[in-house]
């Protein structure tokens, strides 16, 4: 059984596995090379001899315990018909929401255009550098595709005002969203995934009252869903208030934790495996503080089931070396 696996199922502490959010991507030199040459981002992602590339990248270069697809959340409304552009220094812009097209949309048709994905999942799963390590598929939370689908771009800090006016069109996309999410996960399973993390990026800008509609009922339908097919979830609701309300709701393997957390309450209140928690800018600082805060979150989940990772996708400034020095720390602990 893999490392990760080893955590996850058998809830093991003897050592922890690591594998880190964005761990193929812009810190990459080898990454912004190919980056360089092909401009369009959802063309990259859908290149599968090239996103196999990117994604076997960092596992050339680190002792990680995992390979995670590159590719990104919003290939699922890329996949229903919405329109898509990644603009730089901006993020992701989305085009008009035609309700009428995503409704009448056929798995076939889904499965055709987002297909590269799932061969790029192929190619990585039976790659020699994966052997004991897992292949890890992911998906977004329906709340965070539906704000950006709605919203059409990254809310930052607040939704736009009107956010909740068509109360018809929300219960439509998450009715949608449910049944494409489950074909997503079922393509990504069936090609090679091991695991699956679902990102919820945006949980934190709701309030306590619209969790359960937007949150807790729609992501309890994807993890049951995904444990039904015997992979392991791993859940990040990033900005959530309460992880133990979260977890004991949405019953998820694992919870991946943000950097604004106190990882001492999560130890606390937490019985299920726990991922990731440091802040990503550590590593922009030096070792000696790198050393210091990965070894605070490895001594805190010393006797807890642990995967180490951070609490957030890895800063493009970031330094390869402090990557490759916060990799041997842990395989060392």
């Amino acid at each position: 059984m893999s490392p990760i696996k080893e955590v996850i199922i058998n809830k093991q502490t003897k050592n922890n596995p690591i594998w880190i959010m964005r761990q193929a991507g812009r810190y990459l030199p080898e990454f912004r090379e190919i980056r360089k040459k092909n401009p369009n981002f959802i063309k990259l992602c859908l290149n599968q001899n090239l996103s196999t590339e990117i994604t076997l990248q960092p596992l050339k270069r680190f002792e990680l315990d995992a390979a995670i697809i590159f590719s990104d959340i919003l290939m699922l409304p890329y996949g229903l018909n919405q329109q898509i552009e990644f603009k730089k220094n901006f993020g992701p812009l989305l085009g008009e929401l035609n309700l009428d097209n995503i409704s009448q949309l056929t798995e076939e048709e889904f499965t055709k255009k987002i297909n590269p994905v799932y061969e790029a999942i192929k190619l990585v799963s039976n790659n020699q550098l994966v052997k004991n390590k897992d292949t890890i598929g992911f998906v977004g939370a329906p709340w965070t595709l539906l704000v950006y689908m709605i919203n059409k771009h990254s809310p930052k800090l607040k939704l736009v005002d009107n956010f909740f006016n068509d109360e018809f069109l929300i219960k439509e996309i998450l009715k949608i969203l449910d049944k494409f999410i489950k074909i997503h996960i079922k393509n990504q399973i069936n090609s090679g995934a091991e695991i699956i993390q679902i990102f919820d990026s945006w949980a934190g800008l709701l309030s306590e009252n619209k969790l359960p509609k937007y949150i807790y009922n729609p992501t309890f339908s994807l993890v049951e869903f995904t444990q039904s097919l015997n992979v392991p979830v791993i859940c990040f609701p990033r900005g959530i208030r309460d992880y133990k309300k979260y977890s004991e709701f949405i019953k998820p393997d694992a919870i991946c934790i943000d950097y604004e957390v106190d990882p001492l309450q999560i130890k606390k209140e937490i019985k299920i495996p726990v991922q990731g928690g440091m802040d990503p800018k550590i590593l922009l600082t030096d070792k000696e503080n790198l050393k210091r805060e990965a070894k605070r979150y490895l001594d805190i989940f010393n006797d807890h089931p642990y995967i180490f990772n951070l609490g957030h996708g890895v800063l493009p400034e970031t330094d390869p070396n402090m990557m490759d020095y916060l990799v041997k720390l842990i395989k060392d602990y």
